[in-house]
């Protein structure tokens, strides 16, 4: 049993703390847009924190930033915040 233990250490020590955002971030994006399958992240760390690339149709980038972009900033707030609870600095950014 002590290999299967070390085994799980290791897959949670990989997770970085931007997956957690970027999974969020994701999650909140499908539930916008008509086409799940055309939403991909680009999940950049470095130093100063993570940048999240949200790429999806041309269509649904107008859902996603919203109106004024009212909808993108929202989503940049709770990934910010959830940023700050696990502890980095995060930027959302769409690729339509």
């Amino acid at each position: 049993m002590g290999a299967q233990e070390s085994g799980l250490v290791e897959t949670e020590e990989q997770e970085l703390p931007s997956d957690k955002v970027a999974d969020l971030v994701e999650y909140i994006v499908c539930g916008l847009v008509d086409d799940e399958s055309s939403v991909s992240l680009d999940v950049t760390d470095s130093e100063n924190g993570s940048l999240i690339e949200v790429s999806c149709s041309e269509e649904d980038a107008g859902r996603v930033i919203g109106r004024k972009g009212r909808t993108i900033k929202a989503i940049r707030t709770l990934a910010r915040a959830l940023g700050q609870r696990v502890g980095t600095s995060v930027e959302v950014e769409v690729v339509g």
